[in-house]
């Protein structure tokens, strides 16, 4: 038989997780098993080269079920069911898809922001076949795009989370040295090394002869637990007793409205990077990731067939 779409997988993957933790591979082979797909099909894959089919389709029906809260990953590479997720469970749904997680306002709040369908929020939600039958190709390339995406940062935060502080402290350094900070590779590490000032974690230079500094601070956090104004105030005031103008401050969650609302203002520049602005700019500057795939599209050229 063919392989089901990733919206059809949602309810056996869930059903899955609720009995133990298990990982996409071990979720593969029991419902290759339970559909009793052939050899080829369990190894198919996708256009690209990689991954299988099976494995992408579960793990987009995995992803999109931790974003509406059925699913949490405790450890690296391992999710299960939520309470949340096997309350649904416990209601016998025929099926799960697009459309039931839209009843979830997270959710709902993901779809709209990170894959473009404002339009199916409004209406309730609707299958994203529906949606990709009223969208020129162009628009579903976009769409296509900005999902990905979406999950590439959301997969980065989760494997900075999983890796010691002393990784993201590294991470910190690779990244500034991408974007043109603190010289060499070799000094940017030392300056960023340079701890206990207060609220400082480091220091880098702005240019590569050294003429302005930047001071750094980054906090590793678990998301929903926010940096607030306290830990962005004792940042700046370590900056005032150090003299210093400008600042970075990193942190792998989100900052309160209090602490975005209290830079604003100062005299001093002090930048705050959250997680997800942290997982765009290691995208930007190829930090963690690599480039798998290119695709190029061509239009019409107008002025070659312009005649005067």
């Amino acid at each position: 038989m063919p392989i089901p779409d990733y919206q059809t997988l949602m309810l056996p993957v869930l059903r899955l997780a609720a009995r133990s933790g298990t990982r996409v591979a071990d979720v593969s082979d029991r419902i290759a098993d339970d559909l009793a797909l052939t050899q080829a099909e369990r190894e198919e894959l996708l256009p690209s080269g990689r991954p299988r089919v099976l494995h992408n389709r579960i793990h987009w029906a995995k992803f999109y079920m931790s974003k509406a809260g059925l699913i949490a990953s405790p450890a690296r590479g391992r999710f299960l069911a939520t309470e949340t997720g096997k309350a649904l469970l416990a209601k016998a749904p025929e099926r799960i898809d697009v459309a039931v997680l839209m009843q979830v306002p997270e959710f709902r709040e993901f779809y709209r922001n990170e894959s473009a369908a404002a339009e199916e929020a409004a209406a309730g939600g609707k299958p994203t076949d529906t949606a990709s039958a009223r969208t020129t190709p162009g628009e579903q390339i976009d769409v296509a795009h900005a999902a990905l995406q979406a999950a590439l940062r959301d997969e980065l935060l989760q494997r900075i989370l999983a890796n010691s502080p002393t990784f993201f402290e590294q991470l910190i350094v690779d990244l500034l040295v991408a974007m043109g900070y603190g010289g060499s590779h070799k000094d940017a590490a030392a300056q960023l090394g340079r701890s206990g000032d207060g609220g400082v974690d480091g220091i880098v230079n702005e240019d590569r002869l050294g003429l302005d500094r930047i001071y750094v601070q980054a906090k590793r956090y678990a998301p929903g637990n926010p940096v607030g104004r306290p830990d962005v105030n004792g940042f700046v005031g370590s900056l005032v007793g150090l003299g210093a103008t400008k600042g970075v401050f990193v942190t792998t969650s989100t900052f309160s409205q209090p602490a975005r609302d209290y830079v604003r203002h100062l005299a001093e520049r002090v930048i705050l990077i959250d997680g997800q602005e942290l997982a765009n700019l290691m995208t930007e500057h190829g930090v963690g990731v690599r480039s798998y795939r290119t695709v190029e599209f061509k239009r019409l050229d107008e002025d070659f067939f312009g005649e005067e």
